[in-house]
């Protein structure tokens, strides 16, 4: 017999998805108070090994026992309906099979952490506690501090208690059974509420209002309150007003006194509830019309729909300037009023903050946002809204794809090349373009992809007729492309022409560009005040004690800081080697050319746009909106200046390092230099009445890739580049897969590199198994590591090949000669 019966009753099971890195669903027993309620996709709480507590997904529900263990119940059902569709369960199971990761991790990373129940360690005192004699005299304290609480978290016994470890202490407790500890769950999400006041029926007239007024003369502080809530609420001329009141914030502001308020709720004047509200403030101002679209423009929407009903996928590439973004509305419109469900996706929070305005202005609240600078209840909203119809339309970055999206018209990937929509940790390691296709194929949604420089994979495709192309290679407006000035510092150098580490020829441009009024765009592909500090008696170069490269000094925080592993310290004052004092900075980051530029330029307004500056959820649109109010005269930034940003008044763009970039050791670094170089480029000279000057400092101006760039031949550096690719059997005319073996002892991890290695090869052959080798930097948060990277063509069954690959990865794993080895698959790396 298959299943328990009880009494005529058929006992449910459940199998369930786990936030767990385990190749498989776990069957959990379904208590008889639940039966019949389990739905696909709903969440439910069950317990997990020993102790712990999670959210787990119900991914079927039979009648079938498992045979191999005895299973557990069901701890709690949390959703009525399901929070997770079943074509996000479909794409959660193609996820785990084509990145080479489990479901678990899958579910993980799409589900919003406030959609994720929490376990907390609490403790609480043993009411049958006996023996007060065994305990010290620190131990009776703690328990005096947990007495006088019903329960106490771990993190505030120790605050309470004055100390920074109580682990001790709670063992020897619980050794002494004087306190118990318990597990707590509690659900993260919880709505955003909003305490209203309204005038009780007795007073919510104009004329019983006025009376109230005179009778509280003795009375002026409580007379203000009332003042304040008829000049909110003016019931002479809308007396149903009163039924929506006013949020109690507006009458307990300034000057006014909330302990009048109280009094005048005792009275029964005012009457209070709690209303549950948006996080998401309804945008100022009257919906507008999208912009009409130039002919051109018109042309390319056309097109694009043309395109689309031959192609799923679309290619748009348009040049810097040309006008996509009104082309994206119109297409949004189009679909929103056919009823379809749109998602539109940026490669950087920075992106949303101005583009985000514009499409609210124009769809009102049926625009949804979504991002990780958002709090976890922010995020959770949006999830639920799309569920309930609410948002018909989000912006988002590559996270956004994991939403429950039911009734995809349209996909919309803009700057579609960016390698920001590749995650690379943890698993799974999904570039969010990628996943928009299948996406798109499951709901039957079409997919625009959209870039000035498109990526050589989907160009390539789009050339061959796999997706459908469109160009529009004119600027908005008759705005011309900038023009190109290469700076050559190597000359500069020689002549004696050189200021820190500026071309004298570039300051004297930033100066002309100061005296016309006009902006500047500065970019620097390096965060921090200087790469590292080094000592000039020694050499010494300060390190990161847990991975192999040098500390970024911040001067700002005066502090060294690992931007791998996150490791600061203080700025050594001495050399920590020999003892010098002559410590000083080499290179130059985004900190320090905010500072350098501050000195030779001082008349110059200048602010910094980096992951430093940025932390905050509003800390992008404060900087965008100083720029765009005229604020800032040069704006010094990372890649987060290069995408999509528009501004006006921008008549220069600086470009400060391009050599490095260029000769970066990668496959891909010419087209990630000609992508980076062009977008920020593209930020110049917007306005039809200006042309754009871009000006790059460089070692090397004979460069055959600045040439491409300065003459915008994307098409060219297209066709040079794939022939290179083709010959030596990369991307787009091979599929890769990298392989990182990580261990805590070198000669270990390279053991078990050249092992696995060995097992690869012996099947796939020496062509297709490139290394292991040391990376660049071989050694993050003391895990010693050795890449390998495999390379297939691609008419090979690659679904087949990485079932031989995850059947070799775990001999290694259950191989005592290599305990504690880690393998990191990497599908399609970046």
């Amino acid at each position: 017999m298959n299943a328990e019966e009880f009494e005529g009753e058929i006992t449910q099971f459940a199998d369930v998805i786990l936030p767990v890195p385990v190749p498989r669903l776990f069957t959990y027993r379904v208590p008889r108070e639940l039966a019949g309620q389990l739905q696909m996709g709903a969440r439910v709480i069950v317990q997990f090994g020993k102790t712990k507590i999670v959210t787990a997904l119900i991914a079927r529900v039979h009648t079938s026992p498992p045979k191999t263990y005895q299973a557990k119940y069901i701890l709690e059902l949390l959703d009525d309906t399901p929070l997770v569709t079943r074509q996000q369960l479909e794409l959660f199971h193609w996820m785990a099979e084509y990145y080479c990761c489990t479901i678990g991790e899958v579910m993980n990373v799409a589900l919003p952490s406030g959609l994720k129940i929490s376990s907390q360690s609490k403790v609480q005192y043993n009411p049958d506690f006996q023996h007060p004699e065994l305990l010290s005299d620190r131990e009776t304290e703690v328990l005096e501090e947990i007495k006088r609480h019903d329960s106490l978290t771990y993190d505030e016994l120790a605050r309470l208690a004055e100390v920074k470890s109580v682990y001790h202490l709670i063992k020897s407790l619980v050794g002494k059974q004087a306190i118990i500890v318990f597990e707590e769950v509690r659900e993260k999400y919880a709505p955003r509420v909003v305490r209203r006041l309204r005038l009780t029926p007795a007073y919510a007239t104009h004329e019983a209002a006025i009376g109230l007024m005179s009778s509280l003369e003795k009375f002026p502080k409580q007379q203000e309150i009332l003042m304040a809530y008829l000049r909110a609420v003016p019931l002479a001329r809308h007396p149903a007003a009163n039924q929506r009141g006013v949020a109690k914030t507006e009458l307990t502001g300034g000057e006014l006194s909330a302990s009048s308020l109280d009094t005048l709720l005792k009275k029964g004047v005012f009457e209070a509830w709690d209303q549950i509200v948006s996080r998401f403030a309804d945008d100022e101002g009257r919906p507008v019309v999208p912009p009409v679209l130039t002919a051109r423009q018109q042309q390319t929407y056309t097109d694009i729909l043309s395109q689309f009903q031959q192609h799923d996928t679309v290619l748009l590439r348009g040049i810097t300037g040309s006008g996509k973004t009104e082309i994206y509305i119109h297409l949004i419109q189009q679909a929103l009023e056919s009823g379809s469900q749109v998602l539109y996706l940026l490669p950087e929070i920075a992106l949303t903050t101005q583009i985000v305005v514009r499409l609210k202005r124009i769809f009102g609240e049926k625009v949804g946002i979504y991002h990780s600078r958002f709090s976890d209840n922010e995020r959770v909203e949006v999830w639920k809204g799309i569920l309930t119809g609410k948002f018909q339309f989000v912006v988002g970055v590559r996270s956004a794809i994991f939403l429950p999206f039911t009734q995809l018209g349209l996909i919309i990937v803009d700057e579609e090349h960016e390698s920001s929509y590749k995650q690379f940790d943890p698993a799974p390691r999904y570039h969010a373009r990628d996943v928009s296709l299948i996406i798109g194929k499951m709901q039957g949604a079409h997919v625009l992809l959209g870039s000035a420089t498109p990526s050589l994979e989907s160009y390539h495709q789009a050339r061959q007729g796999r997706y459908g192309l469109v160009e529009l290679l004119e600027r908005y407006a008759n705005a011309q492309l900038p023009d190109f000035k290469l700076i050559d510092l190597r000359a500069a150098r020689k002549q004696k022409a050189v200021r820190g580490e500026f071309a004298t020829e570039l300051l004297e441009e930033l100066q002309a560009n100061l005296d016309r009024h006009e902006q500047t765009i500065l970019f620097q592909n390096r965060r921090g005040y200087s790469p590292y500090l080094t000592c000039d008696d020694c050499g010494y170069i300060a390190k990161c004690d847990s991975c192999d490269v040098s500390l970024t000094y911040h001067q700002r925080d005066a502090e060294m800081r690992c931007h791998y592993c996150g490791h600061h310290e203080k700025v050594p004052r001495t050399c920590p080697a020999c003892g010098s004092v002559k410590m000083r900075t080499q290179g130059f980051g985004t900190e320090k050319l905010e500072e350098e530029l501050g000195l030779y330029l001082p008349t110059a307004r200048i602010r910094r746009m980096d992951l430093d500056t940025t932390r905050s959820k509003t800390a992008f649109q404060q900087i965008i909106s100083e720029f765009e109010e005229g604020q800032v005269d040069i704006l010094v930034g990372t890649q987060m200046v290069t995408k999509g940003l528009d501004f006006d008044r921008v008549s220069r763009v600086a470009i400060f390092d391009a050599d490095r970039m260029i000769n970066f050791p990668d496959f891909r670094s010419t087209e990630r230099s000609f992508q980076l170089i062009t977008q920020v480029a593209g930020r110049a000279g917007r306005r039809a009445d200006r042309q754009g000057l871009v000006l790059i400092q460089t070692a090397s101006v004979d460069h055959p890739l600045l040439e491409k760039i300065r003459n915008n031949a994307y098409v060219q550096y297209f066709e040079d580049e794939l022939q290179e690719r083709e010959t030596f059997l990369y991307p787009p005319f091979s599929r890769l897969i990298r392989l990182t073996i990580k261990h805590l002892e070198q000669p270990l991890a390279e053991k078990a590199a050249l092992r696995l290695a060995e097992m690869l090869t012996a099947e796939l052959g020496i062509d297709r198994v490139k290394g292991p080798e040391m990376p660049l930097v071989g050694r993050i948060r003391n895990m010693f590591l050795y890449d390998m990277l495999l390379k297939f063509e691609r008419s090979l069954n690659l679904k087949a090949i990485k079932a031989f690959i995850l059947e070799k990865v775990e001999e290694i794993l259950t191989d005592r000669a290599f305990t504690g080895v880690r393998v990191v698959i990497d599908v399609d790396p970046m």
